[in-house]
């Protein structure tokens, strides 16, 4: 446990942190090779579920974001790809800046966002179509229509999370005759389909057996060479294993807050903060 001083002294300085005013968020051009995030805030309403938030994602890697429930990380997540334009009375504020993307273009067009930015959920949520009709709806809804090109990106995708050998003569079936884990890969394929530059996931292995749980973190770790994969879990062992950069979010007065980021070694055996020192005792 923490000592009163030492906490008392974090969240005064991590209260030091402004809050931003607006509903904008704003996607420009940031430094190469990097998702940058400056003054990140989140509210539903009148509530303010994140504050403050300052961080750059390094490209081809896995920073995981970790803390625990409800100060703010799947709320800090879905704005990478603007799920929570989709949320009544979310409002966001401050700026998420993309290196390889036109940040004028992306605030007209949310759809070309999320084409870049895919999405793993908690849950497999496989939609109640065959196997080939859940990869081939998200070709499709991105205007994606010749035969050849579809049928070829999805053996690519399937290939790529290693379902392609188990599903090839049932593509035709139904997906929700999959096991648990044959779902969340489908749903891995069906991110990959479109060929993003950023995967996010939120907890993918928290709904997973033991080795489903195995196979999706491999498939983290084969993935983050060609891609940038921004994680949620509460694993702390996971996070350990598959992330390269840590960011460890705290509730500090209601309200989340980034306290901590860094190399994940550095993070886990040598954590600046005592909320994170004690925090990661669990680990």
């Amino acid at each position: 446990m923490t000592n009163k001083t030492g906490a008392a002294t974090l969240e005064s300085s991590v209260r030091a942190v402004p809050s931003i005013a607006g509903t904008v968020t704003h996607l420009n051009t940031a430094a190469e090779g990097y998702i940058e995030i400056q003054d990140l805030s989140v509210s539903y309403g009148k509530r303010v579920v994140v504050e403050g938030v300052n961080l750059r994602v390094p490209r081809n890697s896995v920073t995981a974001l970790i803390g625990p429930s409800g100060c703010g990380k799947s709320s800090l997540l879905h704005c990478l790809n603007r799920l929570n334009d989709l949320v009544p009375e979310c409002s966001v504020s401050g700026s998420i800046s993309f290196s390889w993307m036109d940040g004028k273009r992306l605030l007209k067009d949310p759809t070309q966002l999320r084409r870049q930015v895919g999405m793993l959920f908690q849950r497999p949520n496989p939609f109640p179509f065959s196997i080939r009709k859940n990869l081939e709806f998200a070709l499709r809804q991105h205007g994606i229509k010749a035969r050849d090109e579809i049928d070829a990106r999805i053996e690519a995708s399937l290939k790529e999370v290693g379902l392609w050998d188990e599903v090839n003569d049932r593509l035709d079936g139904p997906a929700l005759a999959l096991s648990g884990g044959q779902q969340q890969r489908l749903c891995l394929a069906r991110a990959l389909v479109l060929g993003p530059e950023v995967l996010l996931m939120d907890e993918p292995c928290s709904a997973l057996d033991p080795i489903s749980t195995q196979t999706i973190e491999a498939l983290i770790s084969t993935l983050s060479q060609r891609r940038t994969i921004v994680l949620v879990t509460h694993s702390l062992s996971q996070a350990r294993r598959v992330a390269e950069q840590v960011a460890v979010f705290w509730k500090v007065e209601g309200v989340g807050r980034l306290i901590e980021c860094g190399k994940a070694r550095e993070v886990f055996e040598r954590p600046r903060h005592e909320l994170t020192q004690a925090y990661l005792q669990f680990a």
